[in-house]
């Protein structure tokens, strides 16, 4: 089930915009830069949950896109690299890329939440959600993972700024 272990990347990604949310005057990107964790919890049908940790080191480049690289530690599984590259293609909508997704990555706010959707191979449809909490330094993320419609994967966690 190595593909689902995407279900914990996009909330570290998806943080970004939700907790500049709160803070109108930011650069969303900017939450990336430097260090973050997600820590949560995976749950796919006809297995037992595990515990899922990423570390993220992120730079703002020239162009003002977000380089993000992750070390995604996943409970009884070897540590993996994962990277992604987010830019804004306007107000409100970023699009990026990420080595574990089929295809692109759309990034969409919705009020003060934000919506990641993607594929990942084997035909998942990843959808997530990511609610800023107070203080805007962390955020709460609630992914679903569906395959032919039906769902076989969730994730819950949370994503802070180190």
């Amino acid at each position: 089930m190595r593909r689902l272990k995407l279900a914990i990347a996009a909330p570290i990604l998806l943080a970004v915009p939700a907790l500049a949310a709160t803070r109108p005057d930011a650069d969303p990107l900017r939450f990336f830069a430097g260090r973050t964790e997600t820590r949560g919890t995976v749950k796919v049908v006809f297995h037992k949950p595990y515990r899922s940790r990423s570390l993220g080191v992120g730079r703002i480049e020239p162009d003002g896109s977000l380089t993000l690289v992750q070390r995604v530690e996943d409970d009884g599984k070897p540590p993996h690299e994962r990277r992604w590259r987010v830019r804004e293609a306007g107000a409100g909508h970023w699009t990026a890329t990420m080595s574990e997704a089929a295809g692109p990555v759309a990034i969409d706010q919705v009020g003060e939440r934000f919506r990641f959707r993607f594929v990942m191979t084997g035909h998942l449809n990843v959808e997530q959600w990511l609610t800023p909490l107070p203080g805007a330094g962390s955020a709460l993320t609630v992914t679903k993972v569906r395959k032919f419609g039906m769902t076989v994967a969730t994730t819950e966690g949370i994503v802070r700024k180190l």
